[in-house]
């Protein structure tokens, strides 16, 4: 397969309404008042831009540093999401291989999700208190030991166990990843490409991970090999990074009082509650529809309601009294923010269902070898890869706006394009332009709305930015594929067909699944059209 002014609060200052949100935002609108208007983004002139505030402190890079900083973020990214690649093409044989049953056929990738999804907030508040360096750090030698472990696994126990640990370590990796890029590049048009890089990071390395499994799969390496090759490539990179990471700022001494009071432990405590429930529930959902009638699976969504509204009542609550709040309400007022947040989490709900629904057409409706499925998702790659490299490019001197609107009408067109298909035409009548198209929206959406959280959010707070922005995607794709398999098995079991497990009838699901990916798509367009209309360019160098 983020955020607005935050006040972070040391134990030693009591409060201060210098020190308030709503301080920093109108303080920040009278400098840009002074400024004089320019082409700066109507998102920065409503917020204030936190960009201002820090680019003198930013560290001068060398170009050369700059692309090893880059290349070393974006490939742990890249490397963790290979490894989740190889699993989605590669698990008939691993379940084979461990003795997976089939009741627990689709956890290996599912808890990954809700691991990472879990600890995302907590990783990215750890972040911005104990130094993103340090986190970064530990969760790129976590992700290599757990990844070598889902290699070496024995049984389907232990991969599930391994892969639970890998989410969590990649959930150290995201949203440190966009705060240092942050911290160590002013605004313009190297950052933009950093977090273009970063964007391609995830669907590439899914995308090569589905190519190589394949490959792996039909010679004599099989599976396990990918997660060796994975497991070397994320130690290289972390010994790297250990080298190479700009040092953090500085920050007051580590005190157990400070971590007490300057971190949202009860806020933590109920979003990431609340989202492990929901997730596990639409993960056993996925397994089987019929699990969501189970007792504990309703007492865990009834439990996960009232959570939600507590945490927004814990959030308003902070914000009163001037005490640092994880997700600020006052942050959902800003309607880009909240608008890029929507699009992301459709963005991403289909770019991974339409990726694991192709996967299943082409082996079990077109009746493909693993090899020859894989290598279907080149053209995603290629395009991936050009299109992501662009935005970073050019995305400075576009209006935001209508880059992601046009780009999302466009990726509209993948599930259309499937909806409509015949499975026994040519690859190149639908389904090669299907590819291309995916992965428009997603990519572009990736570097516009981390520019658009660059303007929301004080860098005192970026690393949970990146948090926020990382969990939206992964709560996206958790509800995407829930809905896709409950659609798809529903489809199905109530098609006319009696073998319900004949292309025929496993076509019926696929197709009413992607006339929903086409539906998400077209509400991402109207959302966009709405929220980001007074946005323009982002991304801007600003003297």
């Amino acid at each position: 397969m983020s955020r607005t002014a935050v006040l972070t609060q040391t134990a030693a200052s009591p409060p201060d309404v210098h020190d308030s949100p709503h301080f920093l935002v109108q303080s920040q609108l009278d400098h840009d008042s002074r400024r004089g208007p320019g082409s700066q983004s109507s998102l920065s002139r409503e917020y204030g831009s936190s960009e201002d505030i820090g680019d003198d402190q930013r560290t001068n890079l060398s170009r050369t540093r700059a692309v090893i900083l880059i290349t070393t973020l974006t490939g742990i990214t890249f490397v963790g999401s290979m490894s989740t690649g190889l699993l989605t093409i590669g698990l008939p044989w691993i379940a084979a291989d461990l003795g997976l049953p089939e009741n627990l056929l689709l956890w290996p990738s599912s808890v990954y999700s809700l691991a990472n999804g879990c600890c995302l907030l907590l990783a990215g508040s750890l972040a911005d208190f104990m130094g993103n360096r340090m986190i970064n750090l530990i969760g790129c030698f976590l992700l290599g030991t757990f990844t070598l472990a889902c290699g070496v696994a024995q049984n389907g126990i232990q991969l599930i166990l391994f892969r639970t640990f890998q989410g969590i370590a990649t959930s150290m990796c995201l949203p440190t990843a966009f705060s240092i890029l942050t911290d160590s590049m002013p605004v313009g048009k190297r950052r933009n490409i950093g977090f273009a890089c970063l964007g391609l990071g995830q669907p590439f390395g899914f995308s090569v991970g589905l190519v190589l499994g394949g490959l792996f799969q039909a010679t004599s390496l099989k599976w396990r090999f990918g997660y060796y090759l994975c497991a070397g490539v994320t130690m290289g990179l972390a010994v790297v990074n250990f080298f190479k990471l700009p040092k953090d700022s500085a920050r007051e001494p580590f005190t157990f009082e400070r971590l007490r009071r300057e971190i949202d432990w009860m806020g933590i405590f109920l979003s990431s509650s609340s989202l492990g429930m929901i997730s596990y529930v639409f993960a056993a959902i996925t397994d089987s529809p019929s699990n969501i009638h189970k007792a504990e699976n309703i007492a865990l969504l009834c439990v996960a309601a009232v959570m939600m509204p507590a945490f927004l009542s814990w959030m308003s609550w902070r914000e009163k009294i001037g005490k640092s709040a994880l997700i600020p309400n006052s942050l959902w007022q800003n309607t880009a923010f909240s608008s890029i947040c929507i699009m992301v989490l459709f963005s991403w709900a289909v770019l991974n269902g339409m990726e694991t629904i192709l996967s299943l057409f082409f082996q079990e409706v077109q009746d493909l070898p693993a090899i020859q499925a894989a290598l279907r998702f080149l053209p995603s790659i290629i395009i991936g890869i050009i299109l992501n490299l662009g935005t970073g490019l050019l995305v400075h001197r576009l209006h935001a706006n209508y880059l992601v609107l046009v780009t999302s009408v466009l990726s509209a067109g993948s599930p259309l394009l499937m909806a409509i298909i015949d499975p026994e035409w040519s690859w190149w009548y639908c389904a090669f332009w299907a590819m291309l198209l995916g992965p428009l929206s997603a990519d572009v959406i990736f570097t516009v709305a981390n520019l658009i959280i660059t303007d929301a959010f004080t860098p005192k707070t970026q690393g949970l930015a990146g948090a926020v922005f990382n969990v939206v995607a992964q709560f996206g794709t958790s509800i995407g594929l829930t809905i896709f398999a409950i659609i798809s098995a529903g489809v199905t079991q109530g098609s006319s067909y009696e073998n319900k497990k004949s292309p025929e009838a496993l076509m019926l699901g696929y197709r009413a699944v992607f006339w929903t990916c086409f539906g998400l798509m077209m509400a991402a367009c109207c959302f966009g059209s709405w929220g980001l209309r007074k946005v323009g360019k982002v991304g801007l160098k600003r003297e």
